[in-house]
């Protein structure tokens, strides 16, 4: 008799554990069985912010030396894109001569960088400390994130440039 009600019990087990994983596979075959309500998680977009971001890296970046436009090829990186943005309302950085051979600037931000030991040429701009703009009108080698090259020969830049502290102008075109 106790091993007919051991039995009982075990099958009643069973058949309870049976039902309840009918039940789950049910419900989650199933979604609108659950008892949990659905979740859908939305991310808000502005459609004009996502627009600007796209104008931005489609619009030239323009550079001025003193008023003089000058032709730049600029480098495809996160830091042209960075400045970019920054540009868009026109930024204007106060640069002083330095070393016989560079004028620097401060750009008022940090900028993401990716700095590499090179030997810079004259035309070359270059970031520096990811807050400062270099631009050289001779060589020189040092750990710069490069940006860009100035399409002027050397003794243009240092006519442009080697005489008296500059002030640049970027803007987006």
């Amino acid at each position: 008799m106790r091993l007919f009600k051991d039995s009982i019990i075990i099958a009643c087990f069973i058949a309870i554990f049976c039902l309840v994983s009918c039940n789950m596979n049910n419900n989650s075959s199933n979604p609108s069985n659950t008892d949990e309500p659905s979740t859908t998680i939305t991310t808000p977009s502005d459609d004009n912010s996502t627009t600007k971001e796209d104008e931005t890296e489609t619009m030239k970046l323009t550079l001025k030396i003193d008023d003089m436009e000058v032709d730049v090829i600029w480098s495809d990186n996160d830091s042209v894109k960075a400045l970019k943005n920054l540009a868009k309302d026109g930024l204007t950085i106060n640069m002083s001569k330095y070393g016989g051979f560079e004028q620097v600037g401060s750009i008022g931000s940090t900028l993401p960088s990716s700095d590499t030991r090179i030997t810079t040429n004259p035309g070359d701009i270059v970031l520096y400390s990811a807050n400062q703009i270099v631009i050289f009108y001779d060589s020189n080698t040092w750990s710069y994130t490069k940006l860009g090259h100035i399409n002027l020969s050397k003794s243009e830049l240092t006519d442009l440039l080697g005489d008296k502290d500059v002030v640049v102008l970027l803007n987006l075109k």
